[in-house]
């Protein structure tokens, strides 16, 4: 596979802030670096500026060592337990509920074990020594203003405050004030710093979404500017769920859905290596076999007849199935062919974590589709199946 981007140049890292969902970002970092990316700076706001410092030390192990094992009552003063109640909307009982609202009275849940946790992960020297520089984004609630911080230029004895400042999730953490100062999480303004490296010049940036709580400030993007994005298709989440077994889902999709930007792979759910042409698609829509034309003729209840065939496929079946898919209307038969093949290969639940050739994803489809007989089998799947009747 060839990347989709030039290696040769070097790019700014954006890290959206979103609590335990930050997980995903270590997995977006894990595919940069092993494709080659070369970072000159990272902006991040909350857990993207802790996990931009984890990069910036280039201590790839440490970093997903401390995502996978990470839990609730190593960010918060909670126990696990109570906190896995409220985040799975389990029953709550009294006494759970009302250790909450004290928490809530007394200023919100207590994060000393994030500083102890960001005491023991961050190597300031390191920090200052890496080649890529990092940026933090924080609100300082005494000069009511947003704070872009240059971690470089900052005194080593403040940077651990930094970090800890741009995650105070306001009011659900219990606020301190940090070298006689407040503040409050950087997201209350700027949640995804694109902002912050644009100002700065820097003209090739990725951005790696986890699609968190605060404002998202809209940024003028100059002329000659490249922005490439990352992003889940579908939720992970919510901000405090800190399980480390949802940690390393959290990686590897990150992982696979990079690896989808670099190397430009087709798909949704699955990440497909394929560049054939439109035509290779239409036939591979409309060369059925004489009992899969049959089988949708009556499932649609149209007209027998080869020589009608064609049209009742491409001008009622084909766009029926496409409404199914909830593609765009002016969707191509590659659109359409791609989203009936992934939605078989999940009715086979086949592996979605792996990089797979057009043509391997339809070797394992045609391995286990026999197996989907005896159920009620859409119109899709018989088109995916080509020659064998479900």
């Amino acid at each position: 596979m060839e990347p989709v981007i030039d290696l040769t140049k070097e790019y700014g890292l954006v890290l959206e802030g979103g609590g335990a969902k930050g997980a995903y970002q270590i997995g977006a970092w894990k595919a940069l670096r092993e494709a080659g990316v070369k970072l000159r700076g990272i902006a991040g706001t909350s857990v993207g500026a802790l996990n931009g410092a984890l990069i910036c030390m280039d201590d790839l192990e440490k970093a997903q060592y401390l995502w996978e094992n990470i839990s609730y009552s190593k960010i918060i003063s909670v126990e696990d337990d109570v906190m896995e109640q409220i985040i799975q909307h389990r029953k709550i009982n009294r006494e759970v509920l009302r250790d909450m609202m004290e928490y809530l009275a007394k200023g919100g849940l207590d994060v000393s074990p994030l500083r102890e946790l960001i005491a023991d992960s961050i190597d300031e020297e390191r920090l200052k020594n890496s080649p890529i520089d990092l940026y933090v984004l924080t609100f300082s609630v005494d000069e009511m203003r947003e704070l872009d911080i240059d971690m470089k230029e900052t005194e080593p004895e403040l940077i651990k405050d930094y970090l800890l400042a741009s995650a105070y999730l306001f009011p659900l953490f219990k606020n301190e004030k940090l070298h006689g100062k407040t503040y409050i999480d950087g997201g209350a303004l700027n949640n995804v710093p694109l902002s912050s490296l644009v100002d700065r010049g820097y003209e090739d940036i990725i951005v790696v979404r986890i699609f968190g709580i605060g404002r998202e400030k809209k940024v003028r993007i100059p002329e000659g500017t490249n922005v490439y994005t990352v992003a889940p298709s579908v939720s992970l989440g919510s901000i405090l769920d800190f399980d480390g077994k949802k940690a390393k889902r959290h990686i590897k999709r990150g992982y696979f859905d990079t690896m989808r930007m670099l190397y430009g792979l087709s798909g949704k759910i699955y990440y497909i290596d394929e560049q054939e042409e439109e035509c290779y698609y239409l036939r591979q829509l409309t060369e059925l076999s004489p009992d899969i034309l049959r089988r949708l003729q009556e499932m649609y209840k149209l007209e027998e007849g080869q020589e009608r065939f064609l049209r009742n496929l491409t001008e009622i079946i084909l766009p029926v199935i496409a409404q199914e898919m909830k593609l765009s209307k002016d969707w191509t038969y590659r659109e359409l062919y791609l989203s009936m093949l992934e939605a078989t290969a999940k009715m086979c639940r086949i592996s979605k974590y792996k990089i797979y050739t057009l043509e391997e994803l339809k070797q394992k489809v045609k391995d286990k589709i026999e197996g989907l007989s005896g159920e009620e089998v859409p119109a899709f799947v018989q088109i995916i199946s080509k020659d064998t009747l479900i």
